[in-house]
């Protein structure tokens, strides 16, 4: 029987505040443990409860899997000393592959892992704006795009992106998008727990409250149609900087009985019942499990025209997609999906169809198992995901969770 390959995933914080985050703890928990013995590692300690409660989800979903959790505890970026336990922690465990998410996180496990030879690492960028950061653009080119063995992108813009702006060798750039596994609602009462009468038509969204999910346009989109519709509620279920300056909005706009900002919410998929439209109106994206998670539940979808979300939805099929800062076409699409019922209700079960078809966790979890078994091997970075997508008697079914 051949020995496991030993997989290192490095995180910057142990959190399930962002998609991107989940999505690492997703594929590090799913790998099966026949062939893969994995291990996550986050450099820094997790932020307190009452800033980031999404920390004691992100422990339990290590702990219900199994595998091992270690904390380096660094303190800063800069300071090298505060990245020697993992350079020892890599020559003494001789792991076989390390996977890095997010750019700073990709940034060390490119520099220590190669000084620790490591055989392979995989560097995954879960997007960003692409605009600004000239150091940021020259450490992804010279650094993370020679030094990985593959740097991983999540849409096929991001992929364009970091080939055009960033010049990252097209070779060493490999589109995966994410995915996500069917929730089913627990059966919580949102509505009730949140004052929305039963019958009161709810535009929400789910999302970090942070500048690149622009919810200041969504509100101001939603605005006219509060007026329009004295019964409508807007519902936002996220936390982040962005809280403070979104409820002063809502108080300058006169609608803050009918604007909630629910905060961090586990029961995604029982909020997510309470819409009968979902909307994301961010400024850039990558491949964003929200949107995935409206699919999922066949709730008409409203979206901006950036990063990943065309890969999800094609616009008048699946939803409707509008210009990144648009309030008015934002503010058309909305009232559209929330007049035309029945032409909505036919694109949310279009978007749920496509979700289950190419967007599912257990699907990303295999192409990750053959990349890395793959990369191992002494192979190359595939030229596109097809070459992991071959069905293999061999390939037993991702673990469940």
């Amino acid at each position: 029987m051949e020995a496991r390959l030993k997989v290192l995933t490095l995180l910057d914080r142990l959190t399930a505040s962002g998609g991107g985050e989940r999505m690492a703890i997703q594929i590090a928990t799913r790998l099966d443990p026949e062939r893969f013995e994995s291990v996550i590692c986050a450099s820094r300690r997790p932020g307190p409860v009452e800033l980031d409660p999404s920390v004691p989800v992100a422990e339990r979903m290590v702990q219900e899997s199994g595998i091992r959790y270690l904390g380096l505890n660094r303190h800063s970026g800069l300071r090298v000393d505060d990245w020697l336990p993992l350079y020892r922690l890599l020559r003494r465990e001789r792991f076989d592959v390390v996977h890095a998410h997010k750019f700073g996180s990709n940034v060390w496990a490119t520099v220590i892992g190669r000084l620790a030879r490591v055989p392979v690492i995989v560097t995954h960028e879960h997007t960003w704006s692409f605009e600004g950061q000239p150091l940021r653009r020259l450490l992804d080119r010279e650094l993370i795009g020679r030094g990985s063995s593959v740097f991983v992108a999540v849409s096929e813009e991001d992929r364009r992106k970091m080939i055009q702006i960033e010049r990252v060798r097209p070779d060493k750039v490999l589109f995966v998008p994410n995915g996500i596994s069917a929730r089913r609602p627990e059966g919580t009462d949102v509505r009730a727990e949140l004052g929305i009468p039963h019958d009161a038509p709810v535009i929400g969204t789910v999302g970090v409250l942070r500048p690149q999910k622009a919810l200041d346009v969504l509100i101001r989109a939603t605005v006219p149609l509060l007026r329009e519709l004295p019964d409508l509620h807007l519902l936002i279920a996220g936390e982040g900087p962005e809280r403070k300056a979104l409820e002063q909005l809502a108080y300058s706009e006169g609608v803050t009985d009918r604007v909630l900002l629910a905060g961090f919410r586990d029961d995604v998929p029982d909020v997510i019942a309470t819409f009968d439209v979902a909307a994301s109106s961010s400024a850039f994206e990558g491949s964003p499990l929200a949107t995935m998670e409206f699919m999922e539940a066949a709730c008409p979808i409203v979206a901006t025209r950036v990063g990943g979300v065309p890969d999800l939805i094609d616009d008048g099929v699946h939803g409707l997609l509008v210009d990144s800062g648009d309030v008015d076409g934002l503010t058309h699409a909305l009232r559209r999906m929330l007049t035309d019922r029945e032409a909505a209700r036919a694109m949310g079960e279009r978007a749920r169809e496509r979700r289950r078809r190419e967007f599912d966790v257990d699907v990303v979890v295999r192409r990750f198992q053959a990349l890395y078994e793959r990369l191992r091997a002494g192979g190359g970075p595939p030229a596109s995901i097809t070459e992991l997508d071959p069905e293999r008697s061999s390939d037993p079914a991702i673990l469940p969770r």
